[in-house]
């Protein structure tokens, strides 16, 4: 197949559930081996069937797919087992994976077909970060996650039961996400800074619209420290380096600084020269602090709001999450105890 279009094709598929900066470092590795690389994404049922229910929905879910900036297309609505049909279907010349394990309702792998036809690379699991591990940090309401990890030992999974695992950022990582462009002469610089905590599709259609106001567009994330202090409880839930991560996948994006200063200067204004400095238009309830940030732009007449056209916050997110709390629990005990049966039969 690949000698006939002169190039290689790789498939990926998964829930992609609360995209992360994991999810997206595994799509990073998977496009390094591949010329073209397509991402399929199953349906809620299908989650649901044989995982468990999914926060966010399968509109939502190809919508952060397609945002990342490694992925050539993303397909929605495919099996949740993995089959050489599918891969041919979509002229696809292998399989990626992660190291770890997925398993169906009947905790069976996944990728056996594909695996035992030869047509499954992997690439190791990026440790520190699961969907699984973000959901634990809003039902338990710590703040854990600010402080350095500390290993420590568990015997749960070592996949879903590994929220104690270390962060670790490479050089090739950091370039890959982090280390932007600068701006040619001429170019229309837009600002937009926040937490964008649990990046999500609400942030991606902010992030698109404000990137066609311009040329060239800089996000700049909030220490935790900013952020605990705007909005209090153990927000933000995911950690300046892990939000970091994430927005710097996201294709929207030519630059990422962070910790970006809380309140907008005259000094900072004439280090990054921006033609305008852009908000979102959802604002917490009595959120003062948050509306002091843009002091300065709004005197320049540099400031705008900007409506995403995205109901979705990170509020939203964590009320369907505590809503549904008993459902998340159990669903995270399942998994966990199905690759602990996985693992010890093989």
């Amino acid at each position: 197949m690949s000698s006939e279009r002169q190039s290689i094709r790789a498939w990926c598929d998964g829930c992609f559930d609360m995209v992360h900066f994991g999810h997206a470092n595994f799509l990073r590795q998977a496009s390094k081996l591949c010329d073209e690389l397509y991402v399929g994404v199953h349906t809620d049922e299908e989650i649901t069937k044989n995982k468990g229910p999914p926060v966010m929905t399968l509109e939502e879910r190809i919508q952060m797919v397609e945002a990342v900036k490694w992925v050539a297309k993303a397909i929605p609505s495919v099996p949740y087992i993995t089959t050489l049909q599918t891969l041919d279907d979509y002229k696809c010349d292998f399989c990626v994976h992660g190291d770890d394990i997925t398993l169906d309702a009947s905790g069976q792998d996944t990728y056996r077909y594909v695996r035992e036809a030869g047509r499954l690379q992997e690439c190791p699991r990026t440790k520190g970060i699961s969907t699984t591990n973000l959901v634990g940090r809003m039902l338990l309401m710590t703040k854990e996650h600010h402080r350095p990890a500390t290993p420590n030992v568990t015997d749960g999974s070592p996949y879903t039961g590994s929220a104690n695992d270390t962060l670790e950022v490479t050089d090739e990582v950091y370039r890959d996400f982090l280390q932007g462009k600068e701006p040619k002469e001429g170019d229309r610089v837009i600002y937009v800074a926040g937490a964008f905590d649990l990046f999500h599709a609400g942030h991606i259609q902010f992030l698109e619209k404000a990137r066609a106001m311009g040329d060239f567009l800089i996000v700049g994330l909030h220490s935790d420290a900013d952020v605990n202090r705007r909005f209090g409880k153990n927000d933000p839930i995911m950690t300046l380096m892990e939000r970091s991560l994430s927005v710097g996948a996201c294709k929207f994006v030519d630059k990422v600084l962070f910790p970006a200063p809380f309140i907008v200067t005259q000094e900072f204004l004439d280090k990054i020269k921006p033609s305008k400095v852009v908000h979102g238009m959802h604002y917490r309830a009595n959120d003062d602090i948050g509306l002091s940030m843009y002091e300065l732009p709004k005197r320049l007449g540099i400031y705008e709001e900007l409506d995403s056209g995205s109901a979705l916050t990170t509020d939203v997110l964590v009320t369907r999450i505590v809503k549904n709390r008993s459902l998340f629990e159990e669903r995270n005990r399942k998994k966990q105890e199905k690759e602990k049966t996985f693992l010890t039969a093989s």
